[in-house]
C-alpha cells in the first residue's frame, strides 16, 4: 500500500524505452476495500471503509472515501466525521490471504524472482522472463487484466531500472494503471517529486530537510552530501543523496521456497458444464506440474478449490501415495475431487488446482505411479512433459498444449514449425 506523496509533474509520459527497466513494483489499488467491492458490487461508487466501527480504525477506504480525506490508520471516528455518509464494512482477513496468495502465484508465473513486501505489493524481476513473455510493459499490462479478470480488483504497476523508481513510479500511476519509467528518464523523473517520497523520508526527516531548505528531490539532489550528513547524519544523508540520483542497487530477493503451488482461474460467464470445467482443469493441472518441475520439486497433495456463483468457496484435498509434478497425475486427481463436490445445483464461477506437501526431487524416492504401467519406461510421461517444458521456453507458453490418452500426454504444436 503506497502512502507516499505524489507529484502531479510526474504523472507524464517518459518514453517507451524499455531496455534496462526490469523491475516492476504491483501495487493492489485500495487493497481489502477493493477485495470487499467484488464481493459486494452493490457498494460500487460509494465512499467505503474497511475498519471496526467502535473505537477502531481505517484499514481501507475507497477512492470515494478517499475523496473526504478519509487515510488508512486514521481513528473510525475521526473518518466518520470526515464522511458521516460513509458505509463501513468490518474486515474478512481470510479472504484478503485468499485473493493475496492468488495473486502472488501470478507474479510466480511470470519470474521466479519475486519479492513480497506486504500482504498487497511485490516486486519482480523479469529481465529472465521477456524473451519468451515480451517486453516488460506487455507484462505489466497482461498482469492487470488478469487480476482484473479473476479477482474483480485492479493493480497499478511501476517499471523501472530499479526498486525505488519501480515503487515510485507505481505510486504515480495510481489507480488502475501502469508506469514506465525509461533507464535514460530516471534523474528527470525524479527531480519532479517532493523529498517526503523519497524511501526513508517520514514526516520527522522531512521536517528536518525542511529547515535546511530542502523540500523537494532535485534540492535533496543538488545539495552536497556533507550538509546532508550533518543534516540527518552521516550514513543516512550518503543514503538519500545515492536515492536522490537514482542509486539503488539493492536486488529483487526472492522469497522463502514455495510451501505450494497452485493457480485458478475465473470463468467469463458461470459454467454449468462440468466437461468445461474439467478442461479447464487439465490446462491448470498442466500449468501447475510445469511450475514444479522448473521449481524441481514434487507434491505429495493436490487440492481443489472451486467457488460457485454465489461466491461460495468449497475446498477438497488428496494426498498421493507416490510425489509427482506430472500433470495427467495432478488433473486425475482434481477431476476425481471436482466430481465428489457437491455444488447444490449451482453453476462454477472459478476453479483452481494447488500442488501441496512439496518435496525436492532429488531426495524423493519415486515409483511407476498408476497411470505408468504400461509405458516402456517409468518415465516416459514426465520425460514428453519436460520436452514441452523446452518448447514453450524456446517458443513461449502458447506454442504447444499437452493433451492427454491412457497412455500418456498428446501434444499440439501452433505456430512452431521448424523445431528440431
Amino acid at each position: 500500500m503506497s502512502r507516499a506523496p505524489r507529484a502531479s509533474g510526474a504523472r507524464r509520459d517518459w518514453g517507451s524505452d524499455e531496455s534496462g527497466a526490469s523491475i516492476l513494483h504491483v501495487d493492489m489499488d485500495a487493497f481489502f476495500a477493493s477485495v470487499e467491492l467484488a464481493r459486494r458490487p452493490e457498494l460500487r461508487g460509494l465512499p467505503v471503509i474497511v475498519g471496526g466501527r467502535e473505537r477502531g480504525v481505517v484499514l481501507a477506504a475507497t477512492y470515494e472515501a478517499r475523496a473526504f480525506g478519509v487515510r488508512s490508520a486514521t481513528s473510525m471516528a475521526h473518518a466518520l466525521r470526515l464522511c458521516p455518509q460513509a458505509v463501513v464494512v468490518p474486515p474478512d482477513h481470510g479472504a484478503y490471504r485468499e485473493v493475496s496468495r492468488s495473486v502472488m502465484e501470478m507474479l510466480a508465473e511470470i519470474t521466479a524472482v519475486v519479492e513480497q513486501v506486504s500482504v498487497d505489493e511485490a516486486f519482480l524481476d523479469v529481465a529472465g522472463a521477456r524473451r519468451r513473455l515480451g517486453p516488460a510493459t506487455r507484462i505489466g499490462e497482461e498482469l492487470r487484466e488478469r487480476v482484473r479478470r479473476e479477482h474483480g480488483i485492479t493493480c497499478s504497476v511501476g517499471i523501472a531500472r530499479n526498486k525505488l523508481v519501480a515503487k515510485l513510479a507505481s505510486t504515480h500511476a495510481k489507480p488502475d494503471g501502469l508506469m514506465l519509467v525509461p533507464a535514460s528518464a530516471t534523474e528527470a523523473f525524479l527531480r519532479t517529486l517532493p523529498v517526503g517520497a523519497m524511501w526513508g523520508v517520514g514526516d520527522k526527516t522531512e521536517q528536518v530537510l525542511a529547515r535546511w531548505g530542502i523540500t523537494t528531490v532535485a534540492e535533496l539532489a543538488d545539495t552536497d552530501v556533507d550538509v546532508l550528513r550533518a543534516a540527518v547524519g552521516k550514513v543516512s544523508g550518503a543514503h538519500l543523496h545515492d536515492l536522490a540520483w537514482g542509486r539503488d542497487p539493492r536486488p529483487v530477493v526472492a522469497g522463502r521456497a514455495e510451501r505450494s503451488i497452485g493457480a485458478e482461474s475465473t470463468f467469463g460467464q458461470d459454467v454449468r458444464d462440468l466437461a468445461e470445467v474439467s478442461r479447464r482443469l487439465r490446462t491448470l493441472a498442466d500449468r501447475v506440474a510445469a511450475r514444479l518441475r522448473g521449481h524441481d520439486v514434487v507434491a505429495r497433495t493436490v487440492a481443489l478449490k472451486v467457488r460457485t456463483s454465489d461466491f461460495r468457496t468449497l475446498t477438497r484435498s488428496r494426498t498421493l501415495a507416490v510425489p509427482t509434478d506430472v500433470a495427467q497425475e495432478v488433473f486425475v486427481v482434481a477431476r476425481d475431487l471436482l466430481a465428489a463436490v457437491d455444488l447444490r445445483g449451482l453453476p462454477v464461477r472459478l476453479v483452481g488446482v494447488r500442488a501441496e506437501n512439496l518435496q525436492e526431487r532429488a531426495v524423493t524416492v519415486t515409483q511407476p505411479s498408476i497411470f505408468e504401467v504400461d509405458e516402456p519406461r517409468p518415465e516416459a510421461r514426465r520425460d514428453a512433459e519436460v520436452a514441452v517444458d523446452a518448447v514453450r521456453e524456446r517458443f513461449g507458453s502458447a506454442s504447444i498444449a499437452l493433451g492427454a490418452s491412457p497412455r500418456g500426454p498428446s501434444t499440439t504444436v501452433k505456430g512452431a514449425a521448424g523445431i528440431s
